[in-house]
């Protein structure tokens, strides 16, 4: 291979398809007034099932457009990184030399896809964030309710990011923040004297405390001084049952913690010293009964940090500020990410000009990561739908469906666990792929499509409406289908005695090697936008490119031993990228379903 310039931002040894794009950006630095770096930033994915594509206009050169791209196309001969270059009225199309492409990302593929010491594929991981640490809060349920839809959402959008921030190199602290303190447990408190059971708490505590909670809800509709707090004698264990049962809940969502914590946390010593230093700063004034920050110089109003009567009660502000101090204390963070609902965007904005006001360095580093809310659902009005329950009703139907088939039923070890597997993908993948994402990749077969449209797309901060239906669907772009469809290959001969070059014959076999070539690309976006939804664009994509390869490029019967074993390598390459994109949505793959 001849050898390539070296280009910053770019990583030929973790992204294959870096070197082509560097190939192609040589070739229009040596044909035009280019810089190499000027001439990169140019080559896009290609439109109209292209590999690569170049919008001449876009670099405003001198002369005619028809000129320009004649001159690029002059003299050109097909190379090991080049196979041809078609003028489009202003765009360049490059297409890449088929053999090289195919053998080059397999084999990246194979080495780079061993385990780590986490247990993941690092097959798109990149190490842009060596020697950095990140502090990620997300889940953070009150303790006196249970585990329903609208908690899911942080907590699977929180696992994803922190998987992905693994997989960039970022040593991550996974953390879950409580909702353990204020009014809503003088609620609750006040309600089990009047509606609490010890037989129902013993039977399921916090089914039983959620229960109350509604009841004292609706009293206060009526009567509001029947919310008064009460001492919250109970609290305390109250709050080492509801992590016991969350924890349940987190084991089956494959989500696991580094650190549990609380507002009941946050010392008072901190929380004291952040008035203190407001106060001398002069940010601090008097309302009624309270104290509050002036902050409307930034349009972000006068929030209270402090109730003055009865007895100086400190607010949710002053609980957040306080931690975020004892958080950099502690961990020293290079960035913190706060995933919550997009509902507290202009809280969490107080929060962070606070700190920053306060003179931290580190407050311009802290994040918030939001999202849209479920509709149709309210803890209130008792009309949430709970996670237990979902998933039990997922895995039933998952298990009835799987039964349908006694040959591939007979074979599976556990279908109770598997089914339950299942139902528990079906649910995530609910959340993390708008539905008009699934409509971009049926409408449109052209990669670019997807990587324009799907990857920079954002459904994140969309409300959705919960789909009984379509969660537990096997049709379609849903969580089942990826397990379905994962592939099932023998063992194969060592890589280098592996002749991929057959492959180069068969067109589903290229775009399939190609779409592993920008499985980089996907996780680098991700890490920028903090969108899920990409990742799973990325895997339907894949999957739907192995189907449509399936009996096209076929493994059994093949008689020629080099190309049976080229086609299982390349099928073994893409489940092996297809496990990586599962693993950055904390999903288990499954060897049978």
């Amino acid at each position: 291979m001849s050898q390539l310039p070296i280009l910053p931002d770019t990583n030929p040894s973790r992204a294959v398809l870096d070197s082509f794009r560097i190939s192609i950006a040589k070739r229009l630095s040596e044909t035009l007034p280019l810089t190499l770096e000027q001439a990169f930033a140019g080559v896009d994915y290609g439109k109209k099932g292209e590999d690569f594509t170049v919008a001449l206009p876009r670099f405003r050169l001198p002369g005619k457009v028809a000129e320009i791209a004649a001159t690029v196309l002059e003299g050109f001969q097909p190379d090991e990184w080049i196979e041809s270059i078609v003028i489009d009225r202003s765009f360049l199309h490059f297409r890449v030399n088929t053999t090289n492409m195919i053998f080059q990302v397999l084999n990246q593929v194979d080495a780079l896809t061993h385990l780590t010491p986490s247990g993941q594929p690092e097959y798109g991981s990149n190490d842009s964030g060596k020697g950095k640490r990140v502090v990620i809060e997300y889940s953070s349920p009150n303790i006196v309710k249970e585990f329903h839809l609208g908690h899911l959402r942080s907590t699977i959008i929180g696992a994803f990011l922190a998987n992905l921030y693994k997989a960039c190199g970022w040593e991550v602290i996974s953390m879950n923040y409580l909702g353990d303190w204020g009014t809503q447990f003088g609620m609750v408190a006040t309600g089990y004297e009047k509606y609490g059971s010890q037989a129902e708490f013993d039977q399921d505590p916090i089914m039983h405390l959620y229960n109350v909670y509604v009841k004292v809800t609706k009293d206060l509709e009526t009567d509001p001084k029947d919310g008064d707090e009460d001492v919250l004698k109970k609290w305390r264990s109250w709050r080492e049952t509801s992590l016991e049962k969350y924890q349940e809940a987190y084991d089956q969502l494959n989500i696991k913690f580094d650190v549990y914590t609380g507002e009941s946390n946050v010392s008072k010593e901190s929380m004291d010293k952040a008035f203190a230093q407001l106060e001398d700063m002069g940010l601090i004034s008097d309302r009624d009964f309270a104290k509050e920050v002036d902050l409307n110089k930034w349009n972000l109003k006068a929030p209270i940090i402090l109730t003055t009567y009865p007895d100086g009660t400190s607010m949710y502000l002053t609980h957040d500020i306080g931690g975020a101090m004892e958080r950099y204390e502690q961990y020293k963070f290079d960035k913190m990410i706060y995933v919550v609902g997009a509902a507290q965007d202009f809280h969490l904005a107080q929060v962070f000009k606070v700190l920053e006001l306060m003179g931290f360095p580190w407050a311009k580093n802290l994040l918030h990561i939001n999202y849209g809310m479920v509709q149709g659902m309210s803890t209130q009005k008792g009309t949430a739908v709970f996670l237990d329950q979902i998933i039990k009703k997922a895995g039933n139907v998952m298990h009835e469906q799987m039964k349908k088939n006694d040959e591939k039923y007979a074979v599976i070890q556990d279908p109770q666990v598997t089914s339950l597997e299942i139902g528990i993908m079906g649910i995530k993948i609910q959340d993390m792929a708008a539905k008009w994402f699934v409509s971009i990749l049926l409408s449109s077969p052209s990669l670019s499509d997807f990587v324009v449209n799907g990857l920079y797309g954002s459904s994140r901060i969309n409300d959705y409406t919960f789909n009984w239906d379509r969660m537990l669907s096997f049709e379609g772009d849903t969580g089942p289908y990826l397990q379905h469809k994962n592939p099932q290959l023998l063992p194969l001969p060592p890589t280098l005695q592996i002749a991929t070059h057959t492959l180069a014959q068969y067109p589903n076999a290229r775009e399939i090697a190609f779409l592993l070539g920008t499985y980089p690309d996907v996780v680098n976006i991700a890490l920028k936008t903090h969108e899920p939804s990409g990742v799973v664009t990325f895997a339907f994509k894949l999957v739907h490119a192995i189907l449509t390869a399936w009996d096209r490029v076929i493994v059994k019967g093949e008689e020629d031993v080099e190309k049976a074993s080229a086609k299982m390598f390349l099928y073994e390459c893409a489940k092996e990228v297809l496990a990586a994109a599962m693993h950055l949505l904390s999903i288990r793959p499954l060897e049978r379903m």
